[in-house]
């Protein structure tokens, strides 16, 4: 019998090590390191499911860049527009997709969806190891979704699973979720750090000799982050996080990793008695204003992927009884609220270095890009001034640390947007004000923080 051997790898970044040690040297964390049995050579020289067996599946022909076919990967639809808008187009036959989030935020259920929808005319295997099938079916039977021709199998065994994947041989495979899968050879639980990486390396090199399509669902952490080694997600080709609290109606779905488009699209869903239903207009759903403007509100365009979205931004700036004034922001980046007001107070002649300010984005989105900082700033000095702004006004643009307001991208597109939706006003930077302006609307071009709060 040959000795079983054994290696620690960090589960913060998928560093591997001989033995244990307190602290990762590659990400400088504490007590991440997990030890993981690997997989011993078989005879023959093949290996046993694991990471030193994955390359053996890959074609080991060389041939030239310029050679290689560039014709375009077929696509097929999930029957879902934002699901496939956040995919790059649709499903990549021989993809593995990640589909990460919190408990209860839809994500069997936009998969079940799907799987049920795309039955109808292609082949699809679904696999629960977190529910039964009778569970599975009276889900189904209340969103009211056809569940003739879906192919289902409760099973946790990996080996079984691509057994029978082989026999069906199906053209789309869901696994729900990778958290429950396990290799008979794997002595840890199901949901460790060996059992999670072995599991998905085995089925994603399936779904790379089959060209199949392979859809994961995965767990996160309390922090948001996906559970399991940072390695998974290394082995995948996209990974999507379904986000979206239980008092919200509303999901967005984003991608952080995407091989076959884009990871900055934005996908919207509502979550209704029927499942998830997307959301064709997401400026309509975040600018429910109320009909008296109050002050600290402000209409702001970011963009997201392809498309522009009008979004809401609150601030409230109230005196702080505190000696350290509190920053709190959600929905934008905290550092660079404290950033923006440190700019207003040297370049815009307003201090609140005694004053609480509170940032909300109204809808529960993220804004990750700096064109929000006028609008932010914008609705700061309505709040501290207690001056509600014009309903009808816009405002985008990018603040620098010497006041100056920078052009962003798309420009155009985002007061044509605006101009759609109504809005009579626009505060933008010089560089992106158009030669003509929509009908109907005033596009004031600013050049410095000043000339905004001069136009206000």
């Amino acid at each position: 019998m040959a000795k079983a051997k054994s290696a620690f790898v960090c589960t913060e970044c998928g560093a591997e090590y001989r033995k244990w040690q307190g602290q990762c040297s590659s990400c400088q964390e504490w007590n991440t390191l997990s030890e993981v049995h690997l997989a011993s050579a078989r005879p023959g020289g093949g290996t046993t499911p694991g990471r030193s067996g994955y390359a053996g599946d890959l074609s080991r022909e060389v041939v030239d860049l310029g050679n290689v076919d560039l014709s375009e990967v077929p696509r097929m639809s999930s029957t879902f527009a934002e699901f496939d808008r956040v995919l790059g187009g649709g499903l990549v036959p021989g993809s593995a997709v990640l589909l990460g989030g919190n408990p209860g935020a839809g994500k069997s259920t936009l998969l079940l969806q799907t799987a049920c929808k795309l039955a109808q005319q292609r082949r699809i295997l679904y696999v629960t190891g977190e529910e039964s099938l009778s569970q599975v079916a009276m889900r189904a039977h209340r969103l009211q979704l056809p569940t003739s021709g879906l192919k289902m199998l409760a099973e946790t065994s990996v080996e079984t699973i691509l057994a029978v994947a082989e026999r069906e041989n199906p053209e789309i495979l869901v696994i729900d979720s990778i958290q429950t899968m396990h290799l008979e050879d794997i002595s840890s639980a199901p949901g460790g750090v060996a059992q999670v990486r072995e599991s998905a390396a085995a089925l994603t090199r399936f779904a790379k000799k089959t060209n199949t399509v392979l859809l994961l669902v995965g767990h996160v952490t309390k922090d948001g982050t996906l559970a399991g080694p940072k390695v998974l997600e290394h082995m995948i080709d996209a990974s999507l996080l379904l986000e979206g609290g239980a008092d919200s109606r509303f999901r967005t779905l984003r991608g952080q990793k995407n091989r076959f488009g884009a990871v900055n699209e934005l996908g919207v869903f509502a979550m209704l008695e029927q499942g998830l239903k997307e959301v064709k207009n997401p400026s309509a759903i975040f600018l429910s204003r109320q009909e008296e403007q109050a002050p600290g509100s402000l209409v702001m365009v970011v963009w997201e992927g392809t498309r522009p979205i009008l979004v809401e931004v609150q601030a409230l700036v109230d005196e702080s009884a505190l000696g350290n004034p509190r920053r709190v922001a959600v929905g934008v980046d905290q550092n660079r609220l404290a950033m923006l007001l440190a700019v207003l107070n040297r370049h815009g002649g307003l201090f609140t270095g005694d004053q609480d300010v509170f940032l909300n984005v109204v809808g529960g989105v993220k804004v990750l890009e700096t064109s929000a900082d006028l609008a932010v700033l914008l609705a700061v000095v309505s709040s501290l001034q207690n001056r509600a702004l014009p309903k009808e006004l816009v405002v985008f643009g990018e603040v620098g640390l010497s006041g100056e307001i920078r052009p962003v991208p798309s420009g155009q597109e985002r007061i044509a947007e605006a101009a759609k939706h109504g809005f009579l006003r626009a505060i933008v930077p010089r560089a992106n004000a158009p030669k003509q302006a929509p009908k109907g609307m005033e596009v004031i071009a600013v050049d410095k923080l000043s000339d905004a709060l001069d136009a206000l």
